[in-house]
């Protein structure tokens, strides 16, 4: 459970980069017993119940216990907490077979135990067709190993930019999909690409934290941060700027040594005129302040887009538009970074 502030740029019409909307909150720990589904016999401490299975189900798959990912774990455990009779679990967060499947299962088996069975699990990344083909046979052994017939059937859902072609390779003959998840390719086309979103954690209890990937495209940002747009004298957009929170913001008229995304050295820039880009929206589940009518927010989008440059605005290869990292946030990325998983 999350409680706390949700603070972005203005909702609607101002052009922003995905990088800069952040959310900040109070994490709740949930009760960790829970109680058999007949409601009869005393209540169970689920996560040591899943350490038992872990070291049960890694010797039966060849792993050792330190390969699953002990946060994906956590994260299983906390949504078996909450939803004991509705437990799915995502897979391919860090690697289907080394962590997401022996997480998946040590849960599983332990909910089972309790008389709740999970309903079950997804994948959202790679050879859709064939993990799940994996995922079946590796289900159906387990089941046997540890007499738990009703693991032979979980249910395996999948998903991931589907479209008309991916779904007819994945309801052949032989495939063990049983549920397809199709969002974009539902109400958009080619030529009107949808915008993807998600919302990932930077912060817990106070210590900032990143994912680390391969993709740069899927890297995170660690920390609680703050927002800024730089512009030129005739109000043009330079780039815009993330910085920690508690960093002092940059001042128009001042030279500033920032780091832009995927570049090797900093640049120094010095704006005639900052803008700050997040503001509060809501507070503790309530709307900080109204939505904008309609004609207010097309004028507003309309004024964005003529102050960007052309080169950014064109149709064939456009420019990227530059977003930078305070010296502080990048110095923190490349410590994360090294530190590696944790």
């Amino acid at each position: 459970m999350l409680a706390g502030q949700l603070r972005g740029v203005p909702v609607v019409g101002t052009l922003a980069h995905s990088f800069v909307t952040s959310f900040s909150g109070t994490e709740v720990p949930p009760d960790p017993m829970l109680a058999p589904a007949a409601g009869q016999g005393p209540r169970v401490d689920l996560a040591a119940s899943v350490e038992v299975w872990l070291e049960r189900v890694c010797t039966y798959m060849g792993l050792g216990v330190q390969d699953p990912h002990p946060g994906e774990r956590a994260a299983f455990v906390a949504y078996a907490l909450a939803f004991p009779r509705a437990f799915q679990g995502l897979l391919d967060t860090y690697s289907v077979r080394r962590s997401g499947l022996p997480n998946f299962l040590a849960v599983a088996l332990a909910l089972g135990e309790l008389g709740y069975h999970a309903v079950g699990v997804r994948l959202d990344s790679g050879d859709l067709l064939r993990q799940a083909q994996e995922i079946r046979g590796l289900f159906r052994t387990t089941a046997a190993q540890f007499q738990v017939p009703w693991l032979e059937s979980v249910p395996i859902a999948v998903s991931n930019n589907i479209d008309e072609g991916e779904l007819a390779r994945l309801v052949q003959e032989g495939s063990e999909v049983n549920v397809i998840g199709i969002g974009a390719s539902v109400v958009t086309c080619p030529r009107q690409p949808s915008l993807g979103c998600v919302y990932k954690l930077v912060s817990v209890r106070g210590q900032p934290r990143m994912k680390l990937t391969e993709d740069p495209e899927k890297q995170t940002l660690p920390g609680s941060k703050a927002a800024f747009r730089l512009l030129g004298s005739d109000g043009s957009p330079l780039l815009d700027v993330l910085q920690l929170a508690e960093e002092p913001p940059p001042q128009a008229g001042q030279e500033l040594r920032v780091w832009p995304r995927g570049a090797r050295e900093p640049c120094i820039v010095t704006p005639a005129h900052v803008e700050p880009l997040l503001r509060l929206w809501v507070q503790q589940g309530q709307l900080c302040e109204p939505l904008p009518p309609l004609a207010e927010a097309r004028a507003l989008a309309q004024l964005s887009l003529s102050r960007l440059s052309p080169v950014h605005r064109r149709l064939e290869q456009p420019e990227l538009y530059q977003v930078a990292l305070s010296e502080k946030l990048q110095a923190l990325v490349e410590r994360l970074r090294a530190r590696g998983p944790q």
